[in-house]
This record gives structure tokens, C-alpha cells and sequence, in this order.
């Protein structure tokens, strides 16, 4: 996905927390992907100095209790149990509408009939998975920034989409990378990392273990029994796939008030805000030193040290990566081979979205963002993933799409298509023009550079392009216009950034500031996109008329090596010539 870029103050405003901050400065810097958005992140924060501090939940609490007395679950919840401690942050799972006509019996005789008569399941040993040492690493190396403190990482929780249904459950990124759990992590899960007396971390996964089959959960909840969902895994499941301790999550609340004074406590806040909540109460309670900006200003590290931990890959991480963009050329291929019946179907954008959409499914979790299959002028609309157009002959299609695995590693990949098999003259023309770009910022890849030489590479020859077709204002020179602070003409034509990082998030390592991200110096192992692109929408009244309506993007996802970068989707053709070869090959065999 491509990556706006646009020139902004690097301060943070007050009213924007970091993940959205972040998301901003790259954005506004040149290095945030167009297809990557958070969907229901973008809301409004009141300013820090106008929101009411988080206060200590006072529900049954004395006034003039000491402080010093250790903290229980009582402190924190509404019921004075751990059991009801998910009632005291309203669950982390939104709240879904349920329906009062489903008549499920509740007399004691059916309940005693539906807990009986049931054969022991027939269970397989879980074995140790193999990103289980993958993922103890990467949380020793967390340690390691943080001693002495006990660090809270959510899953998050489910989210509904209307009603009573949910969106299929994704966890947070920094939880999937520190537990190797992806898409068969459970919603409402909790890494909790607590410091040991002699330095490191003992780690802890809370979640909701499976029910036994006498309790009313199995048969009566439509979100989380067995009978409607399927079984969750055991504590021993857990342990033994990760190696590390598993809890039920009722005893999270008491868990985390123990020993509170001793340990300073940091949480992601974004994973799930409702936890955050009682993490506050927690640190509050037990009268944490610093005001509540300053814990905040904590968890924000926090948040910006895990994105930061996602920059190099590890050789687990390097081969997911290579297996889902394998995986995408495959559902690439199967576009091309369906071009003509899009074209005979009508809408032929949702047909190759939902032909691409059929392999995402069956080789991975689903599409690691929305699909963006553009075909005519749709194609100089970047974020273009309404995908309700037709599909024409002499048209060429703009599809960005990316296979994400169930371990959540995503590719990302672009490639723009003569819908009858061959470029025309002018499609041709600008098509090379962007693949020369791209070949530019190819070679910044390497070693030694800094991440924003990436983009400045491309932008030159797309400038460079731009001025020869005279299609800069009179007397405008090349390098008048990549003066990037009195300059940027040749931008209309390329509104967004060259790169991005690339991994278990499309936009991945997002919350780094944004001096830390552009000013990265590349390093092997780093996982990032080249896309540059050039569009001219129907209406540009200062584009010659023969390139109104043609858009044109070229995106490969790259691995920084040793002494250079390796094109990791170099099989999928990128020149003119090539990509008519690949059609026509596909369509002989289709």
C-alpha cells in the first residue's frame, strides 16, 4: 500500500494520542501506506489538561484505607471478587445487542440433561510450536529495556460489527509478536510480564480457558461457548505450545494488584482501553509515584519500544514473510487468469477482489488489508477499496493486495494490469516511467542508507520524468521542485511516499517518532515496500489528455541483506514487457 507524504510539524498535538500521532507524522513525512488504515482509530482525544484523570475505583473502599495494605481484587472490581472483574471494565470485548427471542431452556432438569451423556474428547498432546523460542527471545530482549517493571500487553477483544455479530477477532500486533499466538489467539487474552527478585522477566498468559461442558457457558453463550464458537484451548494447551505459564483471566485483576507498590507498571493502552483503565486503578490505588501524564508518557515508550522491536526480522519472521508473498503471487496469478470474466461479469473490480479474496482464505487468515482493485480512473483514487466499477477492455486495473498468514505476517504487493493483454502506447510510456522510479528506489535498498534515501531516489526520477514531459510550471526546474520545503510541484502527480515497513502489521513499526522512523539507517533484515507511482485523474486539466484516466503503481516488498537487498516477490513480473508475457502465459494455461 502506498504512503502519503505531505510536510508537517513534528510536534505532537495535545489532543492526539501516539498511536495516532504516529500515524500522522509518517503520513504528513512521506511514509505511511495508503491502504493500511486503522479502521475506528481516527477519533478525537480530548487534550491531556482537559481530560479528568483516571481516578482509583473507589466501589466499597473506606476512606482513610491505607495505602500501604496490599491490593486485592476487591480494590478494583464492582463485586469485591476477581470474578467480577471483567464486570468492572465493562469486558474487554464490546458489548454486543443480544437477542431476548432465542428461548434456550434455563430450568434445572434441561441443564442437568445437556451437562450429561457426552464421550471424553478424543485430544491430541499439543507439541511446542516452533515460534514458541521466537518468541521467548524477543520478550528476553523486552526485558532487558524495561528491568524491574511489570509490563502488561493485551490481545484487545472482539469488536462488533452490528448488532450481535463480531468482526473475526485480530489480536494486537505487540501481543502476537511477544506470544507467537496470530489468528488462533483467544479475544481478551493478557501478557503480563512480571520482573523476578534477580533480573528478567517470569511470563504470564491470561485468557479464558475452554469450560467444562456443565456449565452454562458451553450451551448458552453464542460469543464464547463451545457449542456455538467451537472449543478454546486448555491452560495445558497453552503451556505446552508456549512454553510459558498459563492463567484464567479472572485472576488477572488480583494478579496485577499484587505487589503493586513495588513494581512500576506500564500498559499498551491502545490494545484495549478498558484494561488500561484498571491498570490505572491499579497504579492509582497503590499511589504510584509521577502525575497521570507521565504514566501515560510511560505507556507510550512502551508502545514505541515493542513497534521498534518489529524492525528486523528474525530468520522465523523472514520466511513467514517469503511464504505469504509465495502466497499472494498465487492469488495474483488467479487474477489474471480471471481478467476476462471480469470483463464479461460487470463490476469486475468486486470480481477480482472476491477471486483474490478466495485464495487469501484458503492459504492464509484473509487479506492483510483492504483489497484495492482499481480499474480506469479508479486507479489515481488511493485508496481506492470501494471496488464497485467495471472492468474494460483497454483499461488497465491497479490491484494492491497482500495475503496475511494465520501467523499474521502480511506481503504487500501492487501490480498494474493491461486489462486486454497489452499496454498501449501512452500506458506504456507511463508504466516504464514508474518502473524506473521503482528501479531508483531498489537500489537505495541497502546497508548503510537511511530509510528516507528510499523515497528520495524515486522521487527524483518521477520529478526528473515529470519536468521532461513539461508537465511542471513554466520555468520550474528539477531541482526547484524537490526542494521539499519551497518546492513539491511534481507531487501532484505522486501524493504519497515510496516505502514503508512491512510484517506483522501492512503499515508495520508505526509508532516509532518521527526522527526514529525517516532517519532509520537501513540494516540486514529490515522487511520494506518500494511502490512509487504516477496517476492522472480524468478531470487534471494540466495532464495531457492522452494520460487522463491512467493510473499506474509498481510494489515489491524487499529485504534488506548484507551487502545490498533481495527482491522477495521479484518472481511476479514488474517491466512492461513482462507483465504482457505473464498474462498471456496464464491465460494459454487457464
Amino acid at each position: 500500500m502506498t504512503s502519503t507524504a505531505s510536510d508537517a510539524a513534528s510536534r505532537t498535538p495535545a489532543h492526539e494520542t501516539v498511536e495516532i500521532a504516529a500515524r500522522r507524522r509518517r503520513r504528513d513525512d512521506g511514509h505511511e501506506g495508503a491502504g493500511g488504515r486503522v479502521v475506528g482509530c481516527e477519533r478525537s482525544v480530548r487534550p491531556a489538561a482537559e481530560r479528568p484523570a483516571v481516578p482509583p475505583v473507589e466501589l466499597g473502599v473506606r476512606k482513610g484505607r491505607s495505602p500501604a495494605r496490599p491490593l486485592t481484587a476487591a480494590d478494583v472490581t464492582t463485586g469485591g471478587h476477581s470474578g467480577q472483574f471483567w464486570q468492572y471494565v465493562g469486558m474487554t470485548s464490546e458489548t454486543q445487542a443480544k437477542a431476548g427471542h432465542r428461548g434456550i431452556p434455563s430450568n434445572n432438569e434441561f441443564r442437568d440433561f445437556i451437562a450429561s451423556g457426552w464421550a471424553t474428547p478424543d485430544r491430541e498432546p499439543t507439541h511446542r510450536a516452533e515460534v514458541a523460542d521466537h518468541a521467548a527471545r524477543r520478550r528476553a530482549v523486552l526485558s532487558q529495556r524495561f528491568p524491574g517493571e511489570r509490563l502488561v500487553i493485551p490481545a484487545g477483544g472482539l469488536k462488533v460489527r452490528s448488532n450481535d455479530t463480531d468482526y473475526p477477532f485480530r489480536p494486537h500486533t505487540a501481543f502476537a509478536h511477544l506470544t507467537g499466538l496470530g489468528a488462533h489467539a483467544d479475544p481478551d487474552s493478557v501478557l503480563v510480564l512480571d520482573p523476578k527478585p534477580g533480573g528478567g522477566h517470569h511470563a504470564t498468559l491470561y485468557f479464558r480457558p475452554l469450560a467444562p461442558r456443565d456449565s452454562e457457558e458451553f450451551y448458552a453463550d453464542s460469543r464464547y461457548g463451545e457449542f456455538w464458537v467451537g472449543p478454546r484451548p486448555t491452560l495445558a494447551d497453552r503451556e505446552s505450545e508456549l512454553g510459558i505459564t498459563a492463567r484464567h483471566v479472572d485472576s488477572l485483576a488480583d494478579d496485577l494488584a499484587k505487589d503493586a507498590p513495588a513494581a512500576r507498571m506500564r500498559v499498551v493502552r491502545a490494545a484495549d482501553p478498558q484494561l488500561a483503565g484498571l491498570v490505572e486503578s491499579v497504579r492509582a490505588q497503590a499511589g504510584a509515584t509521577g502525575s497521570a501524564h507521565e504514566r501515560e508518557e510511560a505507556d507510550e515508550e512502551l508502545a514505541r519500544h515493542l513497534s521498534a522491536m518489529r524492525l528486523v526480522k528474525d530468520e522465523w519472521e523472514i520466511e513467514e514473510m517469503r511464504t505469504a508473498i509465495a502466497a499472494t503471487h498465487r492469488g495474483f496469478d488467479a487474477i489474471v487468469a480471471s481478467l476476462p470474466e471480469a470483463v464479461r461479469k460487470g463490476r469486475g473490480e468486486r470480481w477480482v477482489e472476491g477471486v483474490f479474496g478466495l485464495y487469501s482464505r484458503h492459504e492464509g487468515n484473509g487479506v492483510g488489508y483492504e483489497s484495492v482493485c482499481a480499474s480506469g480512473d479508479h486507479a489515481n483514487t488511493i485508496h481506492w477499496t470501494r471496488n464497485t466499477g467495471e472492468v474494460r477492455e483497454g483499461d488497465l486495473i491497479l490491484v494492491d493486495c497482500g495475503i496475511e498468514l494465520d501467523s499474521l505476517f502480511t506481503a504487500d504487493i501492487t501490480r498494474t494490469l493491461p486489462v486486454s493483454g497489452r499496454f498501449t502506447d501512452v500506458q506504456r510510456r507511463i508504466y516504464d516511467a514508474v518502473y524506473e522510479a521503482q528501479q531508483a528506489g531498489l537500489a537505495a535498498v541497502r546497508p548503510g542508507n537511511k530509510f528516507s534515501d528510499i523515497h528520495a531516489a524515486a522521487d527524483a526520477v518521477i520529478a526528473r520524468t515529470l519536468h521532461q514531459w513539461g508537465l511542471l510550471p513554466e520555468g520550474v526546474t528539477v531541482e526547484q521542485t524537490l526542494d521539499r520545503e519551497r518546492g513539491g510541484w511534481h507531487r501532484r502527480w505522486m501524493v504519497h511516499g515510496t516505502s514503508h515497513h512491512l510484517g506483522m502489521d501492512v503499515h508495520d513499526c508505526q509508532l516509532l517518532l518521527r526522527e526514529d522512523y525517516m532517519n532509520v539507517v537501513l540494516e540486514p533484515g529490515m522487511i520494506l515496500t518500494v511502490e512509487p507511482g504516477l496517476y492522472f485523474k480524468a478531470d487534471d486539466l494540466l495532464a495531457p489528455e492522452e494520460f487522463r484516466g491512467i493510473g499506474v503503481r509498481i510494489e515489491d516488498d524487499v529485504l534488506v541483506t548484507e551487502d545490498g537487498c533481495e527482491n522477495l516477490s521479484a518472481a511476479m513480473p514488474r517491466t512492461s514487457q513482462g507483465v504482457e508475457e505473464w498474462i498471456k502465459r496464464v491465460w494459454a494455461n487457464a
